[in-house]
């Protein structure tokens, strides 16, 4: 199983002065542990719900950009981008950029993008749903197609280009894998289904129930477009809890694993990460490294 931390909360003691410096010790203690992936948040403001909104946050490519050049194995992602922030060929273009800066190790995180006050707040594009998911579904053929060299004009649901370069490719081969988050079973895991490489699910506890089930559903979409579903990457977010030992948050995993689970995504809840927590999640990664999905 794999182990990948979130960033969700940038409040270190000592404010914007010493934030370069407790993120670069973070990352790099989660390069040593063998963690897989670094995810940020992709917001202009706090959207924690257990935080506040004027707490800081940083620009998420910034980030990614900045700790790949502070760390050597550790992949790197967003979790997850807004497909109506960003036009799509300048995102690719940054994931892009941030793939061959880190020596192959980026990943694509893109949902359809929610929150309307943000948008409001900082000027930022969230259209209706519906545009939304049309985004959404341009910037993914659009990414694909770039990423194979395919520089034919495009004319999409939402987006049009006339003559795409796609210089640089990507380090990574055939491309940086893509994750789409968001949990609908209707569209999002249709989308799931027909383009990406991994979907990210939650941890409701209710024992499993709610996994089992969209698990299910994306299966039945994957069964209906001809897609392995073995082929798709099953991520699920979760929080390690104050004081949750590393044997807890471990059999906890087990748990997920058991589930369908490949991937642990996990945050902390409303503060920022310390090396206490880092060190919990550090002693866990070694002894999951043998479990997979379906494990008991």
């Amino acid at each position: 199983m794999r182990v990948s931390i979130s960033l969700t909360n940038y409040s270190w003691p000592g404010g914007p002065a010493t934030t370069a410096a407790l993120l670069t010790a973070i990352a790099q203690r989660a390069d040593e542990a063998g963690v897989d992936t670094v995810w940020v948040p992709d917001h202009l403001v706090q959207a924690d719900p257990a935080s506040d909104v004027h707490e800081p946050m940083l620009e998420a490519y910034s980030v990614l950009s900045f700790l790949a050049g502070r760390t050597s194995e550790v992949r790197l992602g967003t979790l997850v981008t807004a497909a109506t922030f960003r036009p799509p060929a300048l995102l690719i273009k940054q994931v892009t950029t941030l793939d061959v800066l880190s020596g192959g190790r980026a990943w694509l995180g893109l949902g359809a993008g929610y929150n309307t006050d943000e948008g409001r707040a900082m000027g930022v594009p969230v259209p209706d749903t519906t545009a939304r998911y049309e985004s959404l579904i341009d910037t993914l053929v659009i990414a694909r197609r770039l990423w194979a060299g395919d520089e034919s004009p495009y004319s999409g649901l939402r987006t049009d280009l006339h003559g795409p370069i796609a210089s640089p490719a990507p380090l990574t081969r055939p491309h940086p894998p893509i994750l789409v988050g968001g949990t609908g079973p209707n569209r999002t895991l249709r989308i799931v289904a027909e383009h990406a490489d991994a979907a990210n699910f939650f941890d409701i506890p209710d024992g499993g129930a709610t996994l089992r089930r969209q698990v299910a559903v994306l299966e039945r979409h994957c069964a209906q477009v001809g897609r392995d579903p073995a082929a798709i990457e099953r991520t699920v977010s979760t929080a390690l809890a104050p004081g949750e030992s590393a044997e807890q948050f471990g059999d906890r995993c087990r748990k997920l694993a058991a589930v369908g689970m490949d991937h642990v995504i996990v945050i902390v809840r409303g503060v920022p990460w310390t090396a206490t927590a880092m060190a919990t999640v550090a002693t866990a990664v070694a002894d999951l490294a043998h479990v997979t999905r379906g494990d008991e």
